[in-house]
């Protein structure tokens, strides 16, 4: 949808920002303060980490929570459009308007106006929005009232303004206009273990939603939490739910995950643990380092194993796997594994990986 509005009645259900990230109790932190002023907020975050999540939360925890809260996306309305879609318009104001109509800022009144995807703004509209937060009044495209613009913004964005800026694709003044209180979200690859209570939280509302329910089994999760998530909380969302559609009353194995999440290293399709234990190669340690993307349960060798060999193995293999993925950034590295970068850089002297620094 280009644009929505949340009515005092719809604000009962105050939106929930998880996370227990030493960067999301931060984040939570700053928002309950901004939340209890009327400054300008804009909000920059990757693709699907939930910008307009942390609009809402601004919103309910204000005093403006019992007053509207209306979101426009600035990306998904044609630039013709959009003037009329944010001021309203007068009847026969242009070819098709047979009736006046009320824009978003007069519809959010003085309540909150989530500006989405910011940077899409067209030049030309740039400066009337400028001019509005400005003078803090409008008129309506073809009219000649002056209006009140009472509501609070919040802008987002996923590109770097900054950089706009300089390519002359976004107004220096209307950013500073904007950026009044900088709000940045972190990626989730950098938020640890609020991926797996992330997962589980998706886990639960799927199952109360009635699609049903999945256990994540041995090594899932730590996949989940080796994976970069370009796509970041919107897209482990959607892998919840396809876990869900797809395997529904189960447990997700690795082999279920989608191919990208494994790497290089995952397992032939078809290949059983038996079949590799079986085989009677010279290494069998490095059959079952290549079962590391497990099925159901590990398989023991019949002649045993070095049980600490075995898994340091594994350990050194996956830490180099995440310094390549990195380019040999620590701090990115440990992200991958779920690792403080200080146990990480002790693992990495203890294996003679590299030298510990960055």
């Amino acid at each position: 949808m280009s644009s929505t509005t949340i009515t005092p009645e719809d604000v009962a259900a105050e939106p929930m920002l998880l996370g227990e990230s030493a960067q999301m109790v931060s984040l939570r932190a700053l928002l309950r303060r901004v939340a209890a002023t009327d400054s300008t907020v804009l909000v920059q975050g990757e693709s699907g980490t939930g910008k307009e999540l942390v609009a809402r939360l601004l919103h309910a925890w204000s005093a403006r929570a019992g007053r509207p809260f209306v979101a426009v996306n600035c990306g998904a309305i044609p630039g013709e459009l959009m003037e009329s879609e944010l001021f309203g318009h007068e009847r026969g104001a242009f070819t098709g308007a047979q009736a006046a109509r009320k824009g978003r800022f007069e519809l959010a009144g003085r309540g909150t106006l989530f500006l989405d995807e910011i940077a899409e703004m067209s030049p030309a509209l740039q400066v009337k929005l400028l001019r509005v937060l400005q003078e803090r009044c409008f008129e309506r495209v073809g009219g000649s009232e002056t209006l009140p613009a009472g509501a609070r913004i919040v802008a987002a964005t996923h590109r770097d303004l900054e950089q706009l800026i300089e390519l002359g694709r976004f107004r220096e003044d209307l950013y500073y206009r904007l950026h009044v209180v900088p709000v940045h979200i972190p990626p989730l690859r950098e938020r640890g273990d609020d991926i797996l209570l992330l997962a589980e939280h998706a886990l639960r509302g799927l199952e109360a939603s009635g699609l049903g329910r999945v256990r994540l089994g041995f090594g899932v999760p730590e996949t989940l939490l080796g994976y970069a998530w370009p796509g970041n909380v919107r897209e482990l969302h959607n892998l919840m739910e396809r876990l869900v559609i797809l395997h529904g009353g189960t447990t997700v194995q690795l082999r279920d995950l989608p191919p990208k999440m494994l790497g290089p290293q995952a397992p032939e399709p078809g290949l059983a643990p038996a079949d590799a234990v079986e085989r009677g190669d010279d290494d069998g340690l490095h059959d079952l380092m290549q079962l590391v993307a497990e099925p159901s349960e590990p398989v023991l060798p019949a002649q045993g194993i070095d049980l600490r060999a075995y898994l340091e193995r594994i350990e050194r293999s996956l830490i180099e796997q995440a310094l390549q993925a990195s380019q040999n950034v620590i701090a990115h590295a440990a992200a991958r594994l779920g690792l403080r970068r200080t146990t990480l850089v002790e693992k990495i002297r203890k294996y003679n990986l590299r030298d510990g620094s960055e």
